[in-house]
């Protein structure tokens, strides 16, 4: 953009100048309104999110078969919730609120196969075309047992289809590993952000990593050439999916029976407040159309972002989604945050989610490091760098009081809300980069 552009773009909308000059920076969306009015604008219906979670169930034999540390789980990759009661307090010193109500970690970070949020929607769509293979060529119907994909002769059937897909690292690693284990030949095209580790790890799952000087949208461009040339291979379009888009939004239903198996309520008295890590868009918004169809209008869902990548918050405070990217104002999208280093967000989840969300948010790497540490220190709990985002969200709402005052949260109700930090990555991390992670927490 020209500067005579950008300048009328902080005339209309003066947050951006806070962006250009990678403050943090805290907004609560004017727009967000209440699940019957903003559904119509997803396109997608509880009816999918069912469907979804029936083809989930029809796989779940294979991956008990395919990969054994689901079979505690009988198939189904779900996360564990934690209390992290001792980080509420710290959270409450470092920021000087008062945070009422609990403080809990949901550790998507943990998921089995990849090790992070995106071992639901990147699973979940490779496991969608793989079925859709199978049934059009006769090899399979929907009432069979699934298990038997896990075969050589099934395997030998998938290996004469290619599929790629464009990443920063971890949604990479839940479709390499996935495509691998069920016989496809699979490319990872990978941005230059993309941690070394992951893109070993992959290698060794017999993956082609294909590595980019570039960002995460050249990587995504050049995975979409690929496919284009290819009739034989299918590209996941993490900026555009619905299917990846469905894949995360189960997890609202889930995490409703979670909840009711620890006694946890959700109503108008007892909010829920949803503190999501974004990049593209994809994992974030999916889980949180979940999270409003489970909950309704008692769950609010706040994203957070890097300083440097705030593309979704960007993208739906001025309305242009994806027809502006944070280069075009010219902040970097460098971070330590592999998994948010996005500069222009998915036009299609900001378009369908933005009446659905409360708020956005920003924080600094240097946050980011300084809270992994606290949350090793105080809690025992691991996490990389970008899965530290949500941490302070409970915070930022806690001391929003005009955000508070006009929806109507009372000191009562705030005594009974749930707060939730979506941890979205860090369970596969190798030790020593670990090290190196909390090494730099310490500076």
């Amino acid at each position: 953009m020209k500067s005579t552009e950008i300048d009328k773009l902080i005339t209309d909308y003066p947050l951006v100048k806070k962006l250009i000059n990678l403050e943090e920076v805290t907004w609560f969306n004017p727009q967000a309104t209440t699940l019957e009015k903003g559904l119509p604008y997803v396109g997608l219906t509880q009816q999918d999110v069912a469907d979804a979670e029936a083809r989930l169930l029809r796989f779940a034999p294979y991956l008990c078969q395919a990969f054994p540390e689901t079979q505690k789980t009988q198939g189904i990759i779900e996360s564990d919730i934690v209390a992290i009661p001792a980080m509420q307090q710290v959270l409450q010193q470092r920021y000087g609120v008062e945070i009422t109500g609990r403080l809990l970690l949901k550790k998507d970070s943990h998921l089995p196969i990849s090790g992070s949020i995106k071992a639901r929607g990147g699973i979940y769509e490779v496991l969608t075309h793989a079925e859709k293979l199978a049934l059009q060529a006769g090899l399979l119907t929907e009432t069979d047992d699934y298990s038997q994909l896990f075969s050589d002769d099934f395997r030998q059937f998938f290996s004469q289809y290619r599929i790629a897909v464009g990443s920063t690292g971890n949604l990479g690693m839940s479709i390499g590993i996935m495509s691998a284990k069920l016989g496809f030949s699979v490319s990872v095209h990978m941005s230059a952000d993309a941690r070394e580790w992951k893109k070993r790890k992959l290698r060794e799952h017999g993956v082609n990593v294909v590595e980019y000087e570039q960002d995460y949208g050249v990587a995504v461009a050049q995975g979409r050439k690929q496919a284009e040339s290819d009739p034989n291979c299918f590209f996941i379009d993490d900026e555009n999916s619905p299917t990846l888009f469905l894949g995360y939004s189960v997890a609202g239903s889930r995490l409703k029976k979670q909840f009711a198996e620890q006694q946890i309520l959700v109503d108008e008295n007892h909010p829920l407040f949803v503190y999501l890590p974004c990049g593209v868009g994809g994992g974030p918004g999916g889980v949180a159309f979940g999270l409003k169809l489970a909950f309704g209008d008692h769950v609010h869902c706040i994203f957070a972002e890097p300083t440097h990548s705030p593309c979704m918050l960007l993208g739906v405070y001025t309305g242009l989604h994806d027809d502006i990217s944070v280069q075009d104002i010219g902040i970097d999208n460098i971070t330590a945050a592999d998994g948010l280093a996005v500069g222009r967000a998915s036009g299609f989840v900001g378009r369908a989610m933005e009446r659905l969300l409360d708020g956005f948010y920003t924080l600094s790497d240097a946050e980011m490091y300084g809270l992994l540490g606290l949350l090793n220190r105080h809690e025992g709990i691991q996490l990389e760098p970008s899965a530290l985002a949500g941490m302070p969200g409970p915070a930022r709402v806690s001391g929003s009081h005009d955000y508070l005052q006009s929806n109507h949260f009372s000191a009562e109700r705030m005594q009974n809300a749930t707060h939730l930090v979506w941890a979205t990555g860090g369970g596969m991390v190798p030790a020593e980069e670990m090290k190196k992670y909390l090494a730099t927490a310490k500076i």
